[in-house]
């Protein structure tokens, strides 16, 4: 699953991007990949958390998805996992 949300609040300069991926390792761990920074800007920041479970990742990304919804962000993009 990818979801991509964006904060957009031109008063306040504010264009920030959040993106969120589950996704399994070559080691057949499984992980959730969040990346966030500047809309248009070259940089960002990106981190891995390690899960034991495809629905401990999930959940965690669910979580996250609540608690950025709540601060302002909304959804851009969103598509299945393969």
């Amino acid at each position: 699953m990818h979801i991509r949300l964006e904060k957009i609040v031109p008063e306040k300069r504010q264009h920030r991007f959040y993106v969120m991926h589950v996704t399994r390792t070559l080691f057949d761990e499984w992980c959730l990949i969040r990346e966030w920074g500047r809309i248009g800007s070259r940089g960002g920041q990106k981190l891995v958390d390690y899960t034991d479970s495809k629905e401990e990742a999930e959940t965690a990304l669910h979580k996250l998805f609540g608690q950025k919804c709540r601060r302002g962000y909304q959804l851009c993009e969103m598509s299945p996992t393969f």
